[in-house]
């Protein structure tokens, strides 16, 4: 189980995660969601200890990420796609994590097989598109067979087959009692592929709920989201500082978050 107790996190005067408290159960899907910048790729950061919470803490059956002695093998963890060298195939991207986290060298195939790659293996990488690019990230995170998974965005640069591929895989990972988190701005579809919700606005709690609760007396998972987050979007400029440069801060525009 992931516990997150009192969460917190600041980038300059900014808060991005906020007394943040919720438990993410094994055996079942539990859909993260939230507005653009509403902390939660921050707060997976701070479960996977990329990023050190300023209070609280966050653990993985009862430990820190950092106190983990096998992590790949007990965590697996999507949060950017495109961390290897675009020059290393996807084989060998995966069997040098396996060789250094003593897995088998047989769950390189195993994975590979598993999210569509066996054909193009020995490509490099970095000739990918983006919907592969996402598909060897879900291989990297379940590499080690781990019992604990989290994914941010994991239907980004997919198509139709694809969404429904991860929906499918989702319920499976969860259906043999693992613990799976997913984060999704695709709210039609988490409707299709979570148990439970987690939704967020400001870094801090809005609900932690059934689906079915949340769509109780016939509202859409649309309408209970916007109901819950619309007091909690703000028009913020880019002069704020917020830790690592966003893609408005990149690109030198403006836009909404939360």
């Amino acid at each position: 189980m992931i516990e997150i107790r009192n969460l917190t996190k600041r980038y300059g005067s900014t808060v991005a995660v906020d007394a943040l408290s919720f438990d993410v159960r094994p055996g079942s899907v539990t859909g993260f969601l939230g507005a653009n910048g509403s902390g939660k790729s921050t707060t997976m950061r701070l479960v996977t200890g990329l990023d050190a919470p300023d209070a609280g803490q966050a653990r993985i059956g009862g430990r820190a990420y950092r106190e983990l002695r096998r992590p790949l093998r007990e965590v697996g963890a999507l949060l950017e796609a495109r961390t290897f060298h675009p020059g290393r195939s996807a084989y060998h991207h995966l069997a040098a994590l396996a060789a250094g986290n003593s897995i088998p060298r047989r769950r390189v195939d195993d994975v590979l097989a598993t999210v569509g790659l066996s054909g193009v293996a020995r490509r490099r990488a970095g000739t990918f598109s983006l919907g592969m690019t996402q598909r060897l990230g879900i291989a990297t995170a379940l590499l080690g067979d781990p019992a604990v998974l989290l994914f941010d965005e994991p239907v980004n640069g997919l198509d139709p087959a694809g969404v429904r591929w991860i929906r499918e895989l989702m319920r499976s990972l969860a259906a043999e009692g693992r613990t799976v988190l997913l984060s999704s701005h695709l709210i039609s579809e988490m409707e299709l592929t979570a148990d439970h919700l987690v939704v967020i606005g400001r870094g801090r709690l809005l609900a932690d709920t059934s689906v079915a609760e949340l769509t109780a007396q016939g509202r859409t998972l649309e309408e209970a989201f916007f109901q819950l987050t619309g007091g909690s979007v703000e028009y913020r400029g880019t002069d704020t500082d917020t830790g690592p440069p966003s893609r408005a801060e990149r690109t030198g525009r403006t836009e909404w978050t939360a």
